[in-house]
């Protein structure tokens, strides 16, 4: 069987994971060197070091179309553990996408490699190709320290990138856990969470937390109230708490009016308190013609 010429692209590993694979060779089933192996995809074992277990079903689909339309341009990287058994190290989004798209046979790099580099590639390979939230690169960040022994000093260089932003993602493991699930959940920005790592007590990470939650605070309001904090002004951000619930009563109060008065659901929201917005639902064109006629007679 002819293999299919591999067209060339951009290398998107990373130094990282490079330098995790570049000294392994890749051994054909005879033996000899071969830099890339056409494989039955019955004979590739999953990954059981893969960090991730979800795959987003739409980035999935989109893959299979592409590799229909183009085939597999980034080859996988296997190990081999039988003659004619190998197990996945790297490319397990490629892999579930060639089998959607019907492939039987599949370009890979066979690398020789043991458990621990196994999880190490795995990790690397996992942090540079997916679309982490930040939880979950500062678990990887955490594996690699602790299942890898990897110092941290030289995590860096490992992964791509410098020692500064690999402290921030570790440090947020710190976090209160309901503070790490809404960062996860992507309900605050890293920008929040590492302003809130500043914040010394639980109690008052969790305080400003449930403000930034309730209030739609920015970045920029955040680190007001923690500076707010550090320099001892504990009362000008409990007045503010209090001026906010005021308006917020104020608010609540004139939209259930004019709910009331206009047969629909309405909301007002206060982005500042100075400036904020109303929303009115409105069921189909006729709906919006009853509405704008009642705004305009008013």
């Amino acid at each position: 069987m002819i293999t299919p010429k591999i067209p060339q692209r951009k290398n998107a590993l990373g130094r990282g994971l490079n330098a995790l694979l570049e000294d392994a060779p890749s051994l054909a089933e005879d033996g000899h060197i071969n830099p890339i192996q056409d494989i039955a995809i019955e004979k590739i074992q999953v990954n059981p070091f893969q960090p991730r277990k979800d795959f987003d079903p739409t980035a999935l689909q989109e893959l299979r179309d592409s590799i229909e339309l183009h085939g597999i341009i980034q080859p996988l990287t296997v190990r081999q553990l039988a003659p004619s058994t190998y197990q996945l190290i790297a490319g397990e989004r490629r892999l579930q996408a060639a089998k959607m798209a019907g492939l039987t046979r599949i370009p890979a790099y066979v690398r020789t490699a043991d458990d621990q580099q196994m999880l190490e590639i795995a990790l690397v390979e996992n942090i540079q190709r997916e679309n982490l939230n930040p939880i979950e690169i500062a678990l990887s960040y955490q594996r690699l320290l602790t299942e890898c022994q990897i110092k941290q000093e030289t995590l860096g260089a490992r992964v791509g990138k410098n020692r500064v932003t690999v402290n921030n993602y570790l440090r947020l493991l710190k976090l209160p856990p309901d503070i790490q699930i809404a960062l996860r959940d992507q309900k605050i920005g890293m920008g929040h969470a590492r302003a809130l790592i500043n914040v010394e007590a639980v109690d008052a990470q969790l305080g400003i937390f449930k403000e930034i939650i309730e209030e739609d605070l920015s970045v920029r309001n955040v680190e007001a109230l923690v500076r707010n904090l550090s320099h001892g002004k504990p009362k000008k951000v409990s007045q503010k708490k209090k001026v906010r619930t005021i308006l917020e009563s104020m608010m609540k109060d004139s939209s259930t009016k004019l709910a009331s008065r206009l047969a629909t659901r309405v909301k007002i929201h206060m982005s500042t308190q100075e400036r904020g917005e109303i929303k009115i639902a409105f069921a189909d064109t006729k709906d919006l013609n009853r509405i704008l006629k009642m705004l305009v007679a008013d």
